[in-house]
């Protein structure tokens, strides 16, 4: 760890915190309350860029320093699957995804004052086949409700097989992440094989 530097994570995501911390980043979590709904862009992945931008811009706006934001989203058929509002809304996402492949995208930005990075990461997921029974099931267990396209792959029973990045679709995509803040001195250099 790279003593004196501390990141700001514009996020309240656990999984995102945790993410960080595994990978021994020092940092304090600032979430960034913006209007998501308010951007839209062309493409999916255009919007989670966007909106990952405006919540580092906006925490580096209050505080400076190094900001470090994402927003992700499950895409299915070109559309975007936010949050679920509910439990009828979980359900019907996961039928929608059920026997089928999706993209998980996930906007990542970091802000600083000599820099500032914007990027997309794109993993396809594979769904198994779910039943009415597991659906209503998972749906009732709540953790559908603060997950886009309601579901975390680390749940279990949901994903027959992905191609990318694992941590992406729990949230933020380490490998370039970790990439990211290694160049900025968050992370100590790997070593060179």
């Amino acid at each position: 760890m790279c003593e004196g530097k501390v990141l700001i994570l514009a996020s309240a995501s656990p999984r995102r915190a945790a993410f960080l911390r595994e990978a021994g980043v020092r940092f304090l979590q600032i979430p960034a309350d913006i209007d998501e709904k308010a951007v839209m862009e062309n493409t999916p992945e255009e919007t989670v860029k966007a909106i990952a931008l405006k919540k580092a811009e906006k925490i580096f706006a209050e505080r400076g320093g190094a900001v470090l934001a994402a927003d992700s989203a499950v895409v299915l058929d070109g559309k975007m699957l936010g949050k679920p509002a509910d439990e009828e809304e979980a359900k019907e996402m996961l039928r929608a995804l059920s026997g089928r492949t999706h993209a998980v995208v996930t906007g990542v930005a970091f802000v600083s004052a000599e820099r500032a990075v914007n990027e997309c990461v794109r993993t396809e997921v594979d769904f198994n086949d779910l039943t009415e029974e597991f659906i209503a099931a998972y749906a009732a267990t709540g953790s559908p409700l603060d997950k886009a396209g309601a579901y975390g792959i680390q749940d279990g029973g949901l994903v027959k097989t992905y191609r990318g990045s694992y941590s992406n679709i729990v949230g933020l995509p380490m490998e370039f992440v970790s990439g990211l803040l290694e160049e900025e001195g968050f992370l100590p250099a790997r070593e060179k094989r």
